[in-house]
This record gives C-alpha cells, sequence and structure tokens, in this order.
C-alpha cells in the first residue's frame, strides 16, 4: 500500500501531487523546485543557491521518510539552462557520496515558477 510523505520543512505541492510516496521500501520524492518552504520564495537567481535549495528540500522528505541521501539510488535533475550544469554539479556533489546514484540530467523548456533547476529522487532502504 503506498504512504503519503509530507513535511513542512520541504514546499507544500502546488498542484495534485504528493511531496513523497513510499511503496514498500521505496521512496519516491516528486521533483523539488527551488522554493525556500519559509519564505516561499527562491533563495535568489544564482543556480548554486537553487540548486542546494532544491536538494535541501529533497532532503527534507527523506528525513521525514526515514531516509538519508545515502539511500537514493536514483535522481533527475531537470536545468532551464544546460550550461548551469557545472555549477549544479559542484553543488550536487557535495549531498552524494560513492556509490553515487544513477542519474539523468538535461535542459528543459521552461520549468514552474520560473526556476533554474528541478530535482527528483528514488531512494530504496
Amino acid at each position: 500500500m503506498n504512504q503519503n510523505v509530507f513535511t513542512e520543512d520541504a514546499p507544500k505541492a502546488i498542484g495534485p501531487y504528493s511531496q513523497g510516496i513510499r511503496g514498500g521500501s521505496t521512496l519516491y520524492v516528486s521533483g523539488q523546485l527551488p522554493i525556500d518552504p519559509k519564505t516561499g520564495v527562491f533563495p535568489s537567481d544564482n543556480i548554486a543557491d537553487q540548486t542546494k535549495m532544491s536538494l535541501e528540500n529533497v532532503g527534507a522528505i527523506l528525513k521525514a521518510a526515514g531516509y538519508d541521501f545515502n539511500d537514493v539510488v536514483k535522481t533527475t535533475v531537470l536545468l532551464d539552462d544546460i550550461q548551469d550544469f557545472g555549477a549544479m554539479n559542484a553543488v550536487y556533489g557535495t549531498y552524494f557520496s560513492e556509490p553515487y546514484p544513477a542519474r539523468a540530467a538535461f535542459e528543459v523548456g521552461k520549468l514552474p515558477k520560473n526556476a533554474k533547476v528541478e530535482i527528483e529522487v528514488v531512494a530504496v532502504k
């Protein structure tokens, strides 16, 4: 049976979806925009700041479900501009350690609220 995961430490969903869903031992974390859950806005227009905020939001949802970044097996990173890949990757690399999760990263036409990045993860216990 699927279990909803919700925390006030990450932004509320801006549509008909859950922050996270646990199915068995697998946790699916919805794409996290760089919205500061305390203020409701982006920390800045800087890709590094936005990547950090997105990953902090992911971390809050992982924690609420009893997981952490070491449990992440797959990530998807959506970028507004692929030229930001290096700066995003520098921040991203500080949240994960070997063995690194599998990952897809690509540029999209536009992200909600004109974000520069959105990150989703799958974690397994």
